[in-house]
């Protein structure tokens, strides 16, 4: 018996932010991958976020494995933007910053 052998894209959209979604969902690629770097299975990332598929939660791992480079140069350039929001949310509004800092102390 002879299977087709079909290459299949990674399950990642782009919203209108540019920001990469995972399946059709609104999870981003870094939650996964972040997930999957900190020691989750794709099985206890889908249980924390049941609107994956199982399968997509797989797919976008075997990217991120085959293409870790990109993937970790995408994931650095989010975290960069973030820091740029945060720092414009503080400037612009100081009281913000006094209570995200109490919330972290409250946390700790």
């Amino acid at each position: 018996m002879n299977m087709p052998l079909i290459t299949e894209a990674p399950p990642l959209n782009a919203d209108d932010a540019g920001s990469l979604r995972v399946g059709g969902t609104r999870v981003l690629l870094e939650i996964v991958i972040r997930a999957f770097q900190d020691g989750a299975t794709a099985e206890t990332i889908v249980q924390r976020y049941p609107s994956l598929a199982l399968s997509d939660v797989y797919s976008t791992i075997g990217y991120y494995l085959r293409h870790s480079t990109e993937v970790n140069a995408y994931l650095a350039d989010r975290e960069q933007q973030a820091a740029t929001v945060q720092t414009r949310v503080t400037a612009t509004q100081p009281q913000m910053q006094a209570i995200r800092d109490r919330l972290l102390a409250q946390k700790k």
